[in-house]
């Protein structure tokens, strides 16, 4: 499927919530990817977002220095107390950091309903390392995003490198990029969305979703630019707030694979080294 130009999700009439999103990630010091891309993509979309931090990075244009993980327990209680009072239509993860966070967020999201077959829907966008290769996930928490998180995740959204970590299975071709959704599947994710963005030979980026029994290719023409920061989390949290609207899951990852390409053609320079994507690129086509 060739993916067209995006739509825009309905916001709410004047005077009432509009609908709730929950993002589970860390903070991006340089504003460009984590916590803030996701702020900015759901409040252009028309969405209240509200968030559980679970490490604080310190990073700029050019990579990460350092980062710290919040303690699990304040984790879970970020999710139990924003979910147990305002509510969450659906919700994602980013950097977990750690298998204690792991671990700790599947908990909560039991607690309050949030994972694959319950009412509200969970997108794992499983950050293991920054475009720039600095690891934001601890080498033995592999297991725990393996054996715990993905049975949770009514979709799961890697990129190539991601998906090397997880699978051990290199994605070359549309074959490898298909086998190693079949695995992503196979440790309980109920879609897999295997990501082609990093097939640089590709004159397109080919992203293949499939839930074992549907499968749906979606292609777009590569945008040629190096300020790219942020697109995994910007197409997560579009789908995300798509899902929470009520989309079915290979509509709502059509919207985000739209959003973020349009995102990408609006993307600007910053710093020393890779620039954002740019979530608010439909505020200043209209202005």
């Amino acid at each position: 499927m060739t993916v067209g130009a995006p739509s825009r999700l309905p916001t709410a009439p004047r005077g009432t919530a509009p609908r709730r999103v929950l993002t589970i990630a860390g903070s991006d010091s340089g504003g460009g990817a984590g916590i803030q891309a996701d702020m900015r993509t759901f409040a252009v979309l028309g969405l209240h977002a509200c968030v559980a931090i679970t490490a604080v990075t310190v990073q700029n244009s050019v990579g990460v220095q350092d980062f710290r993980g919040v303690d699990p327990e304040i984790v879970a209680g970020q999710i139990r107390s924003v979910a147990g009072d305002i509510g969450v239509e659906a919700a994602k993860t980013g950097m977990l950091a750690s298998t204690e966070i792991i671990e700790a967020v599947a908990a909560a999201a039991d607690a309050e309903g949030i994972g694959r077959g319950r009412a509200t829907p969970l997108v794992v966008d499983p950050v293991a390392a920054s475009m720039h290769g600095d690891p934001l996930l601890a080498t033995e928490a592999l297991d725990a995003l393996r054996s715990v998180l993905l049975p949770r995740a009514t979709l799961v959204t890697p990129n190539l490198d991601e998906v090397r970590l997880i699978t051990g299975i290199e994605v070359v071709d549309t074959a490898t990029q298909r086998a190693a959704a079949e695995v992503l599947l196979a440790l309980g994710a109920q879609w897999a969305l295997v990501k082609g963005g990093h097939l640089r030979e590709h004159p397109e980026s080919p992203d293949l979703l499939t839930d074992g029994a549907e499968s749906v290719e979606f292609t777009a023409l590569r945008v040629p630019t190096g300020h790219d920061h942020g697109a995994g989390d910007t197409l997560a949290a579009a789908t995300t707030a798509a899902l929470a609207h009520g989309a079915t899951v290979p509509a709502a990852v059509e919207f985000g694979k739209a959003w973020v390409t349009e995102g990408l053609r609006w993307a600007y320079p910053l710093g020393a080294g890779h620039g954002p994507v740019n979530p608010l690129w439909a505020v200043a086509r209209e202005g």
